[in-house]
């Protein structure tokens, strides 16, 4: 199989259907393949899941970070998920026989079409130029307020200034943090209850940065429109934390507060090794189709 790269956009907005048939259409346009597109009106986020050969990759990125830079206004984004930019994160993740090393070159290219695009550019993962960058969390604390009022200070914050691109947030599209990282499973755990409270807790007891499981992020949210909360993660490593063990926990902790859970939600692909029809069974996932949601059996259905 040919180089390719896998690239998960994420962007600030969650009803614009127009707008994410135009971030698709870029793609195909580019000469790279949509897997999967999704937007979710509580989170104000879609995501639009794309693979693509190394060069194409930069102009397609490009493509879609303008697009997200002149649509999207961050100052009347009201969803709950966490966020700096209109193209709020921007991971590529190497396939076939893409490596790291051309993954972070290309990300290094595609940071320098953001800055020229007057979007300033946050260096994260295998592609950080700064350790304390590594972490997405730690590059997107306080969020765009937070972020855009430490850039605004004289002089400005030396930790937060970005890696690329002007010194100063763009004052509708904010910045762009673009990465290089493996495999990670984005799964949503919907909880029959409002309990706000509840839910973060949960998250915060499945959270490996406060000593619950490995590889697992998490935090706890609540989606208004359907009167409910969530325990949304990030599975980064499916191999130490996989979907079982991490649902299980759940599962465990929400009966202990007397909470049903009512179904999961996979947002954009797992590898096959994470995800199965037995897996897809214990942890409630909605609608499983291993030709939408299996990376390897998308793939195959959708590249000649």
């Amino acid at each position: 199989m040919k180089p390719l790269v896998e690239c998960v956009p994420n962007f600030s907005f969650g009803d614009d259907p127009e707008l994410l048939r135009e971030l698709g259409s870029a793609v195909e346009a580019g000469g790279g393949h949509v897997l999967d597109a999704s937007s979710d009106p509580d989170h104000d986020r879609s995501v639009v899941t794309w693979v693509a050969e190394p060069r194409a990759v930069a102009s397609i990125g490009g493509r879609q970070i303008e697009l997200a830079r002149d649509r999207i206004d961050l100052r009347a984004h009201s969803g709950v998920h966490p966020r700096i930019g209109a193209l709020d994160v921007f991971p590529l993740i190497p396939l076939a026989e893409a490596g790291d090393a051309l993954c972070i070159a290309l990300a290094r290219e595609l940071g320098s079409r953001a800055a020229a695009l007057g979007v300033p550019v946050y260096f994260y993962g295998r592609a950080a130029k700064r350790p304390e960058r590594e972490r997405l969390p730690d590059v997107r604390r306080g969020g765009f307020e937070g972020l855009s009022r430490a850039l605004a200070k004289e002089p400005p914050d030396p930790l937060r200034i970005p890696d690329e691109g002007p010194a100063r947030l763009h004052p509708s599209a904010g910045a762009v943090a673009i990465g290089v990282r493996p495999f990670l499973v984005a799964f949503n755990i919907h909880l029959e209850s409002d309990d706000l409270e509840a839910a973060r807790d949960m998250a915060l007891l499945v959270r490996e940065s406060s000593g619950g499981l490995a590889g697992i992020r998490a935090l706890g949210l609540r989606l208004e429109s359907r009167g409910i909360t969530q325990v949304s993660c990030n599975v980064c490593d499916h191999e130490r934390t996989g979907l079982v063990a991490l649902f299980e926990r759940v599962e465990e902790l929400s009966r202990s507060r007397g909470i049903e859970i009512r179904e999961s939600e996979l947002v954009g692909l797992a590898p096959r090794a994470a995800l199965d029809r037995e897996i897809a069974e214990r942890v409630r996932l909605a609608e499983f189709d291993p030709e939408r949601h299996v990376l390897e059996d998308n793939l195959a259905r959708r590249l000649p």
